[in-house]
């Protein structure tokens, strides 16, 4: 029980208004979803739970994920952020995962995953992230990526280069999600793209409200 606590904690940050007429107790699926964002497999996640006497499928916990459809709250104006994009393989394509993250939190801000990682997709990842935060007076911190710098320019948004230091942040992130994301066979098997990309921004909301 103590492994559990460390894996979930607090269940503040799960939303269930997509409930209708779930027959599982809130409870229980806030732990299903906390658990397996966590860490857990989906066969080990329903295996707790049965523990606890809920009796519940793979796919059940899969769906509870899909269906919170969780996202990381807007609002933020943080000094500096911390940009950049990491090869995530889904299905044995390749996919980029995009974030921004406030170095002084380490939370995420924004996170989106494209099929490719060209300026113009960058640029639609910018017009969405300054449409959630307040982030004109940022300064972006970012790696020698061409297409960062270029569609950071065409914002009008100020950047420095920076490979260590506060940019770090988005580096240790990128190594949890990575963690994660490298049973994606085993939780997500032939899924599309979206599917993914509702556990990542899952993942990221669990992230924030365990820091």
């Amino acid at each position: 029980m103590t492994e559990i606590t460390r894996l979930s904690g607090s269940s503040d940050w799960i939303d269930l208004d997509f409930v209708e007429r779930e027959r599982t107790p809130e409870r229980a699926m806030k732990l299903g979803i906390q658990l397996h964002v966590a860490g857990l497999s989906l066969s080990n996640t329903i295996s707790v739970l049965d523990n606890l006497g809920v009796q519940r499928s793979r796919k059940a916990v899969h769906d509870w994920v899909q269906k919170a459809d969780l996202q990381p709250d807007g609002g933020e104006a943080p000094n500096q952020v911390a940009l950049d994009e990491s090869v995530i393989r889904i299905n044995d394509q390749q996919y980029w995962l995009y974030a921004a993250i406030d170095p002084a939190t380490n939370k995420f801000l924004h996170i989106r995953l494209f099929a490719t990682y060209p300026t113009a997709l960058t640029e639609i990842f910018l017009g969405e992230f300054r449409e959630k935060h307040d982030v004109d007076g940022a300064v972006f911190l970012v790696d020698d990526a061409d297409w960062l710098k270029t569609a950071l320019q065409r914002h009008g948004l100020d950047f420095r280069y920076e490979l260590h230091g506060n940019r770090n942040s988005v580096e240790r992130v990128f190594r949890e999600v990575k963690r994660r994301t490298s049973s994606f066979s085993n939780c997500f098997s032939h899924v599309e793209p979206e599917t993914a990309e509702t556990w990542l921004r899952t993942f990221a909301v669990w992230h924030n409200a365990a820091n």
